[in-house]
Formats: C-alpha cells, sequence, structure tokens
C-alpha cells in the first residue's frame, strides 16, 4: 500500500502512474413515514430528476426561504452526484451499485472505507447494517468475503492484526486466550434471539444472492479467484468501535459489572509511519457468517443511542466496524487489506431534537466532529485545484479524521453514501448535508492500479518483537524503537516504493538520525527546562512580594474594621444604657400633683408631730413647776389653754381647706377622664366604620380582579379560535386548486371559513355578501 505525507496530501506527492478519480458520492433518500405524512411534511421538497442529479426546492417557513426572499440567497439548488437511488430502492440493488467495486479491491489487496452521512433519522444505520429482514451493506460485505474465501479459510488464530498495517505471530497461550474471550462474547449472546442470523444464511443461497447466482456473483464482484493464490488461505479479523463524546470505546468489550463504573477510553495512537490505529483494540476472529451476526449485535447492544424528538432510538456516537483480511501463505503473511464501515451519528439542530443536559453535549461534539471532517474535505479539495497555496489540513483535531487520514490521502479508496429525509421541516440542515456532499465529491483520489506485492507486512512475535523468516532477529534490540516511542513520534514518515535492501538502508539512517536528534532533544529540553525553572523561580518570588503586600494590606483593613467595630460597640452600650435608664425612669415616674400633694401630707403630719411634741413639752413643763414657780425659766413661754385651742383650729381649717382642694382635684381629674374615655369611644367607632369600609372595597376589587381574569380568558380563547381559523384559511387556499379572480377581503375569508363548517351550508351567500359590500365600498 502506498503511504503518503499527512500534511501534504496533494497528487503530486502520490505514486506516479496511479490512476486519479474523484471520490465516490451516492445519495440515498428516505421514504415518507405515516406520521410525517399526517403531519404534512410532504411538500416537494426533493425532486430528483435523474439518476444523477437531484433540485432542492425550500418550502415556505424555512430558513432557506426567509433569506432568497431578501434576496440573499435562492430558493432552489441543484446538485448532481455518482448515483441517486430513490425510496423505491432495494438493499441488494444499493449493494450491487455501490459497493461492488470497494468490494473487489478490498479482497484484491486494497483498503476500502464507506460512511454514511446526513441528518439525524434520514436512514443511515438503516443503509449500513439494515433490518432482519432487508440487511444492509455491512451483512452483505462480510457474506460477500466468506463466499469469495470458500474453503479457503485459516483455521488457526495464531497470526492476528498488529498495529495499522501490520501483522503478530501469537503463541499458543496468547491463542488460548482469544479463543476463551470469543467464546466469552459468543457466550454473552446465546441469550439473545440472533434473528438476523437466518436472513444471513438465506443470502448464500442461489434464489436470494443479490439477485444473481454464486457464479455469476463471483465472475462479476470479485477481480481474482482464490482458487488461483495456490496454498495460500485468508483469516478474517474484525473489530467494532465507537466514537462518543470525542473517546473512543471498544464495543467487542464485555459490559461492566456496575453501572456506577465507566467504560475505558481507547488511544489512538501512531505506528511511526504516520498512520493511526486504535491502541488495545479487541480483534475477533470470525469463521462462519454466524460468528459476525453474534459479534454485530453484541457490538450493537454495546452501542450509545438516546431518544430525541426526532428520533426514538438515535445513535449518539460515530460506530467504525472494521474487517481486515490477512493472506497467509505458510508461515509468512502476504499482504493485509482493511474495509471499514462507518455509521456516523447523524447532525442536528438542538432547537428541533429539544436536547438538553447530556443529549446536548453529545450533540456538540458530534456536530464538532463532522465540522472537521468538512474542513479536511475542503482543505483536500483546496489543495487539490490550487497547488500553490497549500492549507493545513486539520486531521488531527479529531479522532474520527485522525483514523482515516490514510485512506483520505490515498491508502485506500473511500466513498459516501449520503442519506436525506424529504421532510420539509428539516430542509435547511437537508441543504447543509448536500452541499457537503457537492465538496466531497469533487476531491481527487489517486489510487494505484494494483496491489503492491513487493511491500510485504511486518510480522512481529507475542512479545511485539519483528520476526525475519520466522524467527526473531538477531540484531540487538536496543535497535529496535519500542511501541511508546513510536507513540510519541510527532514527525511524520514519507517513505517511497524501494527495492528491500535500499529500504533497510533507509531505516538505518533514519534511525541514526532519529538517535541523534533525540539527543539534539534532550540537550534542548534540558535547556527549556533550566529557563523555564528560572522563570517560575522569578515568578514565585514576585507572586510571595505581591503575597507580602496584600497581607499587609488586609491586616490595615482588619485594624480599621476592628476599631470601627469597637466604636460601634460602645455607641451600642451607651445607647442601651440611656433606653434602659428611660424604662426605669418611666416605671418609677410620679405625677407631679401626686408629688405635691404627698410633700403637702408630709409637711402637715410634721407640723402636727412638732405642734404635738410642744404640747406635751408645756404640760410636762406645768407638772415640774413648784409652788414657787422657778422651774421653767418664764411663765409667758407657755401656751393656755385657748391658745392651743385656736392654734389647732387653724390647723384644722387649713386641714380642711386642703382636703377641699384634693377633692376639686380629684373631680377635675375624674371629669378629665370621662372627656378621654368619650373621645377613645367615639375613635374606635369611628376605626369600626372606616374597617367595615374598607374590607367593602376590597371584596369589589376582588370581584373586578375575577371578572378581568374571566375576560382575559376568553381573548386568549378567542386568539387561539382566530388562530385556528386563519390556519384552516390557509389549508383550504393550499389544497384549492383554482386561484379565485379577484381578491376578496380578510374578514369575508374568515367569515366564510366560520360560518359554513357550523351550519354545514355552502358559502354562496357570504361571498354574494362580500361581494356586495365590495360594490358599495368601491
Amino acid at each position: 500500500v502506498s503511504c503518503c505525507t499527512p500534511m501534504n496530501c496533494s497528487i503530486t506527492e502520490l505514486l506516479a502512474g496511479a490512476e486519479p478519480q474523484t471520490m465516490r458520492v451516492y445519495l440515498r433518500v428516505r421514504p415518507f413515514s405515516k406520521e410525517e405524512l399526517s403531519d404534512g411534511e410532504d411538500q416537494g421538497c426533493v425532486v430528483i430528476e435523474n439518476n444523477q442529479t437531484v433540485t432542492l426546492k425550500a418550502p415556505k417557513g424555512s430558513a432557506t426561504m426567509k433569506s432568497s426572499e431578501k434576496g440573499i440567497g435562492m430558493s432552489l439548488h441543484k446538485f448532481s452526484f455518482s448515483q441517486i437511488f430513490g425510496q423505491e430502492m432495494t438493499q441488494s440493488e444499493l449493494f450491487e451499485d455501490t459497493v461492488k467495486s470497494q468490494m473487489s479491491d478490498f479482497l484484491d489487496g486494497k483498503n476500502a472505507l464507506i460512511f454514511s452521512y446526513g441528518v439525524t433519522n434520514a436512514g443511515k444505520t438503516y443503509t449500513i447494517q439494515g433490518t432482519p429482514k432487508e440487511p444492509g451493506i455491512l451483512p452483505r460485505v462480510l457474506d460477500a468475503t466468506f463466499h469469495y474465501v470458500g474453503g479457503h479459510l485459516y483455521d488457526g488464530m495464531d497470526r492476528k492484526p498488529y498495529l495499522r498495517n501490520d501483522a503478530q505471530y501469537l503463541d499458543l497461550d496468547q491463542v488460548k486466550q482469544e479463543r476463551i474471550a470469543k467464546a466469552a462474547i459468543f457466550a454473552s449472546v446465546k441469550d439473545v434471539r440472533v434473528k438476523s442470523l437466518a436472513n444471513l444464511k438465506s443470502l448464500s443461497s442461489p434464489s436470494t444472492r443479490f439477485s444473481s447466482s454464486p457464479l455469476s456473483y463471483a465472475q462479476t464482484v470479485f477481480a481474482s479467484d482464490p482458487t488461483e493464490a495456490g496454498s495460500s488461505q485468508f483469516a478474517l479479523w474484525v473489530a467494532f468501535f465507537e466514537i462518543y463524546n470525542e473517546c473512543v470505546y471498544d464495543l467487542l468489550q464485555p459490559p461492566l459489572c456496575s453501572k456506577s463504573k465507566r467504560r475505558a477510553a481507547l488511544r489512538v495512537c501512531d505506528d511511526g509511519a504516520g498512520n493511526a490505529y486504535v491502541k488495545d483494540l479487541r480483534w475477533i476472529n470470525i469463521q462462519t457468517l454466524g460468528e459476525a451476526s453474534k459479534l454485530l449485535q453484541f457490538g450493537n447492544r454495546n452501542r450509545s443511542a438516546a431518544a430525541t424528538k426526532m428520533n426514538q432510538s438515535s445513535s449518539r456516537s460515530h460506530s467504525i466496524f472494521t474487517m481486515k483480511l490477512l493472506k497467509i501463505d505458510g508461515s509468512r503473511v502476504e499482504r493485509i487489506s482493511e474495509f471499514s464501515l462507518c455509521d456516523l451519528a447523524g447532525s442536528e439542530r438542538c432547537n428541533k431534537t429539544k436536547t438538553f443536559g447530556e443529549r446536548l453535549r453529545e450533540a456538540g461534539n458530534i456536530n464538532t466532529s463532522l465540522l472537521i471532517l468538512g474542513k479536511c474535505i475542503t482543505a483536500l479539495r483546496n489543495n487539490q485545484t490550487d497547488r500553490m497555496k497549500s492549507s493545513y489540513i486539520p486531521f488531527r483535531e479529531s479522532k474520527l479524521t485522525k483514523l482515516f487520514q490514510a485512506v483520505f490521502c490515498g491508502k485506500g479508496r473511500a466513498s459516501m453514501i449520503v442519506n436525506i429525509n424529504q421532510c420539509a421541516s428539516t430542509y435547511d440542515e437537508t441543504l447543509h448535508v448536500m452541499k457537503f456532499s457537492a465538496v466531497a465529491k469533487q476531491v481527487m483520489q489517486v489510487i494505484p492500479d494494483k496491489p503492491l506485492e513487493s511491500l510485504v507486512p511486518c510480522l512481529v512475535g507475542h512479545d511485539g518483537k519483528p520476526l525475519s523468516n520466522g524467527v526473531i532477529d538477531s540484531q540487538p534490540l536496543e535497535s529496535y524503537l519500542s511501541e511508546e516511542e513510536l507513540l510519541d513520534e510527532e514527525d511524520e514518515a514519507n517513505m517511497s516504493l524501494l527495492p528491500q535492501n535500499e529500504f533497510v538502508n533507509m531505516i538505518e539512517s533514519l534511525r541514526t538520525k532519529l538517535l541523534a536528534e533525540r539527543r539534539r532533544n534532550l540537550v534542548q529540553e534540558m535547556e527549556i527546562r533550566k529557563e523555564m525553572g528560572d522563570a517560575m523561580l522569578q515568578q514565585l518570588m514576585e507572586s510571595e512580594e505581591l503575597r507580602i503586600r496584600q497581607i499587609e494590606e488586609q491586616k490595615e483593613s482588619y485594624q480599621e474594621k476592628l476599631e470601627n467595630t469597637f466604636e460601634m460597640y460602645k455607641d451600642a452600650i451607651k445607647e442601651h444604657a440611656y433606653q434602659c435608664a428611660m424604662n426605669n425612669l418611666e416605671d418609677d415616674y410620679v405625677p407631679l400633683e401626686e408629688f405635691i400633694a404627698v410633700q403637702e401630707k408630709v409637711e402637715v403630719c410634721h407640723l402636727i408631730s412638732c405642734l404635738k411634741e410642744k404640747y406635751w413639752t408645756g404640760i410636762v413643763c406645768r407638772s415640774n413647776t413648784g409652788p414657787v414657780g422657778n422651774t421653767c425659766h418664764s411663765a409667758h413661754f407657755l401656751p393656755t389653754a385657748e391658745d392651743r385651742c385656736k392654734l389647732l383650729y387653724k390647723e384644722k381649717c387649713a386641714i380642711e381647706k386642703m382636703c377641699e382642694d384634693k377633692q376639686q382635684l380629684i373631680l377635675s381629674l375624674e371629669k378629665r377622664l370621662m372627656e378621654l374615655s368619650e373621645t377613645l369611644q367615639k375613635v374606635g367607632d369611628g376605626f369600626l366604620e372606616k374597617s367595615a369600609d374598607v374590607e367593602v372595597l376590597q371584596r369589589k376589587g376582588d370581584d373586578q380582579t375575577k371578572s378581568m381574569d374571566d375576560i382575559l380568558q376568553q381573548n386568549v380563547e378567542k386568539d387561539q379560535e382566530i388562530t385556528s381559523l386563519k390556519a384552516e384559511l390557509a389549508t383550504l387556499s393550499q389544497k384549492s386548486p383554482v386561484k379565485p379572480k379577484f381578491k376578496r377581503g380578510l374578514l369575508a375569508n374568515i367569515k366564510e371559513a366560520v360560518t359554513s363548517p357550523r351550519k354545514g351550508t355552502p358559502g354562496r351567500p357570504l361571498r354574494k355578501m362580500s361581494k356586495t359590500l365590495r360594490m358599495k365600498g368601491s
């Protein structure tokens, strides 16, 4: 197989004498379903002119029609394909017209790739895998391969594909492990009813072999007969994996015991020659068509699928089924050919499929990988049309394009089957798919005229070491690059077709250059590491100084906040003390009148006590006075009885007057209290009246709100009724074969559409009335 530099896939760099041809792009139109017909999706959007030309007409309401009405784009688009298959095309006819040539290349030692492309719910999985009653391309390719091989199958499992284009020799223990893994898969499929197995076996009968007999099938499809190979035998190995959220998962791995465990993602690596492969991918050797059917069903059971608004079982990943056919002559593997069938996930718009959450992330990854695929094909076309300006081809931006990079660059024949539906709701997405396929059809592929028998695949041992004539090579093991070294190599190899001795010399020189380059890279890496270390140390010091300044600033800010908080607490304590003092003052408060009365009472009591004391003092003095009368100092200091009576009378009058004043004060306070009670009663009555008025107003407001809601509900119902009437009017106007000669008013049309279904009478009176009204208006 020829090899090219992946970053410069131009025609001039491919092999001389090869036959350039454009990529074959086929179109398959899916028929309408009953639900789509009932929803009015059939609006004549897709018109097949002939077996190679199709025309797309933009329906009303689509973004393309709106743009054309604004003068930006066109409403009609015409596309050409290698061949167009209408909705009446069967699966067998599709296989005969699309896969025949690539199937012949695969059996003749060349690589082939077929991938289905289109929007979601367009029939891609049906085209690739089909149904139990109508098998698709994949089951038919397997059946054709087994029919070609016939009795030349290699029974042993000691020759297995290795890396991308090499083979590996397995020892007895490894063969035993392969058989155990294969038996485990088949044991898990025993519980599943394999419905398609009988249909796949029925393909081998002469009456159902793609509308041709076995003899004619072998003559028309296969370029060579395996019986001419002499003692050569064939071993068929298959792998089935998917690319989900830009991660590669093996579909032939047994399911995990616990749902909480996540599947192991596989790596996409390089083999050192610019060929990408999936590391640790499980390859299964199959001997019969039944084993192939079981593997296919086992892989489909593990495939990621979910329900969306547009498809109940939408594929959320790109599934790739790869077959490798090893031609074995004794202990030598003469050649390896590869056939990959890729079922791409459908591109979709999230607003139409109503995806969210995990489905939204899946749709984003699907659209991203398909966008990168379109970029790669566009860059290939641009590099081939304008050789002076070689643009970068982003193969390595997606795992899907990285895996098929070699095929797009001439190491095999690629073809695309575009699947579309005719629904008007997905017209814009379908137009985008058609534009992409138009670009892909212009890509030139340069394929060698015949397989290159001089390039024999490298055969390695069970430990990965190269074998020479079935034994380990005597060269030192250090001279071979390990697999990890191959994985780390980023530079792509550019090999030419040379004799074997020159090829070995070139490998040795390249190995010497590789070692020198590694030494240079090691020195450069040490210098870079030192520079990076110094820069990192400087950056750490600067960041440390910045952090110290930030800490000081934070300390100052925290100190200021603490002082403010302290002042705030002081103010709060003062306010609390003041409030407590005011509360205590209110509790101990005594009215002024009561205080004056108590004070006067205390003064009167004190005066009475003084008078009593003087009275009793005078009595004692008189009793102690002798006959001479010289006990007291003077007689006029002792009050007489008349003086005491007068004094007591005065005191009595003062006390009575004080009591009268107190009684008048009490009467005035009682009068004032009664006035306050009457005022409070009036205020309470007014408050009750106002409360009653407020309740009445609130009830009136509630009634008005309820009536307003009823009016709004009636308006909504009327709007819905008007919308339905407009839709019915539009339907009637579209279905009417004859257009009216005059333009009637919108009011007359609405009246006719409303009154005719209710009364069950034709709309002639209304039309006459509308005509009369129009004549009066004119």
